[in-house]
Order: C-alpha cells, then sequence, then structure tokens
C-alpha cells in the first residue's frame, strides 16, 4: 500500500475516532449490531462521507466462517453489480474527454453486429433498455468462450424489446461497454479503471468475478442453505468478462477515497455528473432509472446509487453531501444492504428519515424472526399509522424471501395477507398461486392462477401456469 494511502487511512481513522463519542455514532453502530444479530450476517463493512469528511468507519464479524479474522479496513469485498458504478464513471470520464459521446451507435466501436443491433447507442447500454439479449441467460455460453462467439450465440436470439423502451437489467450491456473502453483507450479495461480512479489504491482494488480464486485479504461471500441451516461458500464464476459488471473486489478505505473524490468533482465534472444522474427517457414512460445509476427518493430528496449481489450497496445524496457505503458477505433472512442505507440517513440528517420506510424494516424484520401470529399483529400496527400506506411490494418480497428459505407454510401466509390486503392484485395472487404449487397443492394453485389472470390478462406467467397445471391434472 503507498504511503498516501496509509496516510488517507490514518485520516479516516482519526475522524473515526473523533465520531465514537458521539450520539450518532452510537445510534448507527447499536443499529448495525442489533441488524447484524437479526440477520446473522457474518462480515460487515459500513462507511459514512458527510460534507467530504469520513464520519463513520466500522468494521464487524470476521472475513470468513473458517477463521476468526476480523474484517478490518485492509479486508476486500467484493461488490458485485455495484461495479457497475465504477464502469460507469469510467465511461463518463471518456465522454468528458470528448473521446465518446452516449449518443452514438455502438456499431461506432464495434464489428459484425447483427441489424438488429445497428441502432443501439452507448446510452441505452447504461440504461439497460438496449434490448440485447442478456448473455448470463445462456446456459451454453461458456465463461472460457471468446468474444467472436458470445456474439455469434446471441446474435441466434431476438432482441427482447425496442431499444429504448424499457428498463431491462442486462449483463452484456456492461460487457460491451467494457469492450467500448477498451477500443477507445487502448489500454484493457482493469487498467484503464485503475489508472483514472485508484491511482494510489492498487492494493486495495483489485477485479476477479471468480467466487473459488484465493485472493489475499478478500472477504468470503456465503450463501445461506435452509436445508442444512447452515452458510455455503458461493461457488460463481463468471470470468473476466463479467469484471466491470461484478467484479469489483475493494477496500472500504479505498471505497470511502473514490466516493470523496467523486463527490469534489476530482473523477467527474459537476455538469457531467448531472448527466449521469438524469432520468432516462423511457419510452414506457414508467421505469425510472439513470444512465447506470438507480435513482431512490427520500421525502422528495433524491439519491443515486447501486448495489449488488445483496450484499453490498453505494448511495449518495448530494443536496445532503453525504454517502453511505455498506458491505457484507452474506445474511440469513433478508437482503438488508438498502435498509442498513435508508435507516443510517435517517440518523445522520433528520431530512432523511422516512417513516415508510422505518414501518417496512419493521414489518421485513417481524416476519423473519418472529412467529407469523406475532408478525401480523405488527404489521397491522404498523399499518394502523398511516393507513394510506401501502405494502404490497414488501409483503410479497417477504413472502418470496420464506418460500425460498424453504419455509412454505410461512410463506403461504404472508402471500394470503398480501391478497387480503391488496384484492385486486394480479400479482399477488400469481405469488400465492406459485407459493401453493412449490406446496404440491395444485388444486388451490390453480385457482389462485385463475384468479391472478382474471386480474391481469396481460400476466402470461399466470396463463402458462394454468395450463402447466391443467395439463398436469388431465394426464393424471
Amino acid at each position: 500500500m503507498k504511503q498516501s494511502t496509509l496516510i488517507l487511512l490514518f485520516l479516516h481513522l482519526s475522524l473515526w475516532s473523533q465520531c465514537q463519542d458521539s450520539s450518532t455514532f452510537k445510534s448507527i453502530d447499536n443499529y448495525l449490531r442489533e441488524t447484524i444479530k437479526i440477520n446473522e450476517i457474518p462480515g460487515l463493512a459500513v462507511g459514512i462521507i458527510k460534507n467530504n469528511k469520513v464520519i463513520f468507519q466500522q468494521y464487524y464479524g470476521t472475513e470468513t466462517l473458517e477463521s476468526n479474522r476480523k474484517v478490518n479496513p485492509n479486508s476486500i469485498f467484493r461488490v458485485y453489480s455495484t461495479s457497475k458504478l465504477i464502469s460507469t464513471v469510467g465511461v463518463f470520464q471518456l465522454v468528458e474527454k470528448g473521446k465518446i459521446s452516449i449518443e452514438d451507435k455502438i456499431s461506432k466501436y464495434l464489428a459484425n453486429l447483427l441489424n438488429t443491433w445497428q441502432d443501439v447507442k452507448i446510452k441505452n447500454l447504461l440504461t439497460h433498455s438496449s434490448g440485447i439479449p442478456d448473455m448470463i441467460r445462456f446456459t451454453d455460453i461458456s465463461v472460457d468462450a471468446t468474444d467472436a462467439e458470445v456474439i455469434a450465440r446471441l446474435t441466434r436470439e431476438k432482441m427482447e424489446f425496442e431499444t429504448g423502451d424499457q428498463f431491462r437489467y442486462n449483463q452484456t450491456n456492461y460487457w460491451l461497454l467494457t469492450r467500448i473502453i477498451e477500443k477507445v483507450s487502448g489500454q484493457t479495461f482493469e487498467d484503464f479503471i485503475l489508472k483514472n480512479q485508484f491511482p494510489e489504491s492498487e492494493n486495495s482494488i483489485l477485479f476477479s468475478s471468480n467466487s473459488l480464486e484465493m485472493l489475499p485479504n478478500r472477504v468470503v461471500k456465503y450463501n445461506y442453505n435452509a436445508d442444512t441451516g447452515k452458510y455455503e461458500k458461493s461457488t460463481n464464476i463468471d470470468g473476466i468478462r463479467a469484471h466491470s459488471a461484478n467484479g469489483l473486489a475493494i477496500s472500504l478505505p479505498a471505497f470511502l477515497q473514490w466516493s470523496i473524490q467523486l463527490n469534489k468533482g476530482d473523477l467527474l465534472k459537476d455538469g457531467t455528473k448531472k448527466m449521469m444522474w438524469k432520468p432516462f427517457d423511457f419510452f414506457n414512460k414508467r421505469d425510472v432509472f439513470g444512465y447506470g445509476w438507480e435513482i431512490t427518493k427520500i421525502n422528495t430528496i433524491p439519491s443515486y446509487g447501486f448495489s449488488g449481489g445483496n450484499v453490498s450497496a453505494y448511495r449518495i445524496f448530494p443536496e445532503n453531501d453525504l454517502s453511505i457505503i455498506v458491505m457484507s458477505n452474506g445474511y440469513k433472512f433478508f437482503p438488508v444492504q438498502y435498509q442498513i442505507i435508508n435507516h443510517i440517513a435517517g440518523l445522520v440528517d433528520k431530512n432523511l428519515i422516512d417513516p415508510y420506510l422505518s414501518a417496512e424494516e419493521s414489518i421485513i424484520s417481524n416476519f423473519m424472526t418472529k412467529d407469523y401470529p406475532s408478525a401480523q399483529k405488527a404489521y397491522y400496527n404498523n399499518k394502523a399509522k398511516n393507513p394510506k400506506w401501502n405494502f404490497e411490494n414488501t409483503l410479497n418480497s417477504v413472502g418470496y424471501t420464506l418460500l425460498r428459505k424453504g419455509m412454505i407454510n410461512e410463506s403461504i401466509k404472508v402471500f394470503e395477507l398480501n391478497t387480503r390486503e391488496n384484492p385486486q392484485s394480479g400479482n399477488a395472487f400469481d405469488s400465492l398461486g406459485e407459493s401453493y404449487f412449490v406446496a404440491k397443492n395444485y388444486t388451490v394453485a390453480l385457482e389462485k392462477y385463475k384468479k391472478a389472470f382474471e386480474l391481469d390478462s396481460q400476466n402470461n406467467n399466470a396463463k402458462d401456469m394454468i395450463m402447466k397445471i391443467e395439463k398436469a391434472m388431465n394426464n393424471n
């Protein structure tokens, strides 16, 4: 680690120490410790920047479950899709230098593209509005395949939708951005990012989309197996083609330094950042997303960021001079990276306290940790605070979390609650149908899917499941 990085780390730790006696620090620390306890998070690192100063930097738990090595400032967390933020900044650095334009067609830089790809622009890759097929959907694309082989495979597929029409998250988009960055810069993607965003932190950042690769100080990600009741190491391997989309591994001090430089204008000018954070004009007029950045509002206050692997997240609140970084290596019940950021934002800045989000966090926690009658009672207590609040998406997410954890009966109860709360929601009945289908109660599953289709005739999933169940029943 370079001397300048060590000095930066010392300054960070000094500011952290100054903050330790404050009530805000204690509130944040207590909240994080309780969150870790409830979700059984193995390891966690959280950093907060206010007015370009690190006001909180704390480490919890261990890097791995197989050792007692504590998470520390040298621990390198793989941030998965949060990597896209760094890649996006790289694209806009080239825009700022006049090397590319977001209005450029990708065919200007990439050869041998299908005719249907010819009108896709760089802005469509950034906003996931390209319509190009998502390469991770095709199991016959090997991580060792050449770029030409991947293109050849994808060209056998139809466009998923009209370019510009909608947001649909897609890893192909960022692989193509990688190729454009390399074509224009004359460098490998990794070298370009390190040189232009992390020139003094090379020992605190690396790229690897191979979960099995043994790397110094890299924290191990775990997935909870509900059947065994144990955490298991992630074995996902995506290869170097995924580096720009999910391969960044970084220490908290390096990430904090990057955030300060972004906010101060060292990485991008203010005008360029405004361009990057501007909502894209999707044809469907429904989706909301910036140019590579998720847009979230709390009490009408905008913030920008992204998350990755359900274990990391970054959010910046420009109007409040606040940035928050969360990096972890697993969770037992429910991904909490957004909950942590929203909760901390309210603790740091009262203008960012959102009663709805607080109620939502409480509802999720109750259903994950309490028996159903108690959780349901707490749900109605939260709902009573504001009868107009709607928690359809929250209950749907909780139900699916329980279903994935093998808690089928509990998931059915939550989905049933959601249909009672939202009797006109085809999606709520669709989810309930799926839980009964998993429970092998096909008669009730069919009934719920029919209700879902009755409420929403555009629900192709419900339509397909009705046909599937009826066919199976007739064959029996």
